[in-house]
């Protein structure tokens, strides 16, 4: 995760302004979607989000991540992306990799739990959507020495599939027993957990060291040369085949499970590529990264792709409205959703001046929601949120994420809704409004959404100023308390179905309680 001239040119640039005229952006005017993907991304990696530091007991870390989740839904989000294999390890008992030493402090030391079946069930408790992340070639973050390795880590079985590069150490992309021993460790989760997403983020190739040449020469001549006669299209080829494998096999295991990835910002630059953003990136996807995006959108290999733009609206090498109208164009009629990825942890630096003004990270989102092709977005990293910089997580609390959201549904994955849910009954008691939904046994409910109006009349659940809540599904007569209803009030309730892939139902009959 970066925490970080030709006459075609012109042509480029021009059809984008044509395609894509600019719209005003107003932070104070914040239109609420009742569908808008709002994640989070809770890195583990040198325990920048959770655990907060290594050797915690069990009981300190469980407690830490029940309190960011509890964050999370406080800020009106949906889903988190989770780091559950950081370095070639794993969060939890793994044929392909030692357990973490960001949970123990030992690499290789079971911290007593499993970590990843508690994370997944206390998100689903919140109705929070939970995506595994993957880091599919670090080894190593700051030693290149595979005896420092823990003794059962595989790289150490296989020292052939390593290299060092800079200060790390990497699995070779290029060896296609790596690339199966990749997916075979992702499809290790996707078939033993109740996990929603597989997600990975921009760490492909490493980003370019200046001067220093990534060492795959051996397996380039071993499975590239004789193919391709440039191995920067070699080592795309690389990627893309993983890209591809991994959702095939996804899809063929659980259809349901989505599949995405957070690149870097910026795929190529326009002076390098008359169809690049008009952009001035230091590095890009394409040239350095060897990741291929557009390809991977054309090929249908995701099911979102959810690019990094760390860079404020109107920064002149790389602007956010640019870069995003770039990204919608990627897409366009493609079965795919884009959700961009947003900077929180810039907010009040001093990289860019825009930064320090308050107004910044709304009117990214505004922006945002002034297109129907941009299905949300992702904030890098939950505690740049939490500690609230110029105010940030009270104004997605009290304001952008005020009112609760429904994850986009993908029709191409399943557009078939649950049956209707019923309102059987609905008491006023001392700590609220108590409802009870009766459900039909065939019915592949995940969660219901609860929409509340004011007085006897119903108005539209298409509205998201009605939606008051979404509760997972417990039980067949789920009972469901609404703690925010005033006393002496008149209320009109109707709940839906959903399914995990965010399906509606029809509503309910309405329910009057006083």
């Amino acid at each position: 995760m970066m925490m970080k001239k030709s006459g075609f040119a012109l042509v480029a640039i021009i059809l984008l302004v044509a395609l894509f005229p600019s719209k005003s952006i107003d932070a104070k005017e914040v239109i609420s979607p009742k569908r808008e993907f709002r994640a989070v991304w809770i890195a583990t990696v040198n325990n920048i989000d959770w655990p907060s530091k290594k050797g915690l007991s069990i009981k300190k870390q469980k407690e830490e991540y029940m309190k960011l989740l509890n964050d999370v839904k406080g800020m009106g989000m949906n889903a988190v992306i989770v780091q559950i294999k950081p370095t070639a390890d794993a969060f939890y008992p793994s044929k392909y990799g030692p357990w973490s030493e960001y949970l123990t402090g030992t690499q290789g030391k079971n911290p007593g739990y499993n970590p990843l079946e508690f994370m997944i069930q206390e998100a689903h408790k919140r109705n929070l959507e939970f995506h595994a992340w993957f880091n599919p070639y670090r080894i190593s973050m700051n030693h290149k020495d595979i005896k420092k390795l823990s003794k059962d880590h595989p790289a150490r079985k296989h020292p052939d599939w390593v290299l060092s590069y800079g200060k790390q150490l990497y699995y070779d992309p290029g060896i296609p027993e790596v690339q199966d021993f990749i997916v075979d460790g992702i499809m290790e989760v996707v078939k033993n957990y109740d996990i929603d997403g597989v997600h990975m983020d921009d760490y492909f190739y490493p980003y370019k060291i200046a001067g220093v040449e990534f060492p795959d020469n051996r397996s380039y001549k071993s499975y590239g040369s004789k193919q391709f006669a440039n191995k920067g299209d070699w080592r795309r080829d690389n990627v893309n085949k993983l890209v591809a494998k991994i959702n095939t096999s996804i899809k063929n295991e659980k259809s349901y499970v989505k599949f995405g990835i957070s690149p870097f910002g910026v795929w190529r630059n326009i002076a390098d590529d008359p169809s690049g953003s008009n952009t001035k990136a230091g590095q890009t996807n394409y040239d350095d990264l060897y990741a291929d995006t557009r390809q991977w959108i054309q090929n249908g290999s995701l099911d979102y792709i959810n690019p990094q733009i760390y860079w404020s609206i109107g920064y002149k090498p790389a602007s956010f409205d640019v870069l995003s109208a770039w990204w919608r164009k990627e897409i366009a009629g493609k079965p795919i959703h884009l959700y961009i990825g947003q900077a929180a942890y810039k907010i009040n630096n001093n990289s860019d001046p825009a930064w320090s003004n308050s107004q910044e990270y709304s009117k990214q989102i505004n922006l945002m929601r002034n297109y129907n092709d941009i299905h949300g977005s992702v904030h890098f990293s939950l505690k740049n949120l939490i500690r609230n910089p110029l105010g940030i997580k009270n104004r997605l609390m009290n304001d952008l994420y005020k009112s609760p959201a429904l994850i986009p549904s993908m029709p191409w994955l399943d557009d078939t809704a649950p049956k209707m849910p019923k309102l059987r009954n609905g008491v006023h008691q001392r700590s609220g409004v108590q409802l009870t939904v009766e459900d039909q046994k065939e019915n592949d409910t995940a969660y219901y959404a609860v929409y509340r109006f004011d007085g006897k009349q119903k108005g539209s659940i298409n509205s998201s100023k009605y939606l008051l809540m979404t509760v997972r599904k417990t039980s067949e007569n789920q009972v469901i308390l609404d703690k925010t209803a005033k006393l002496n009030k008149t209320y009109t309730y109707v709940v839906t179905a959903l399914d995990r892939l965010h399906n509606e139902s029809v509503e309910s009959n309405t329910i009057t309680v006083k």
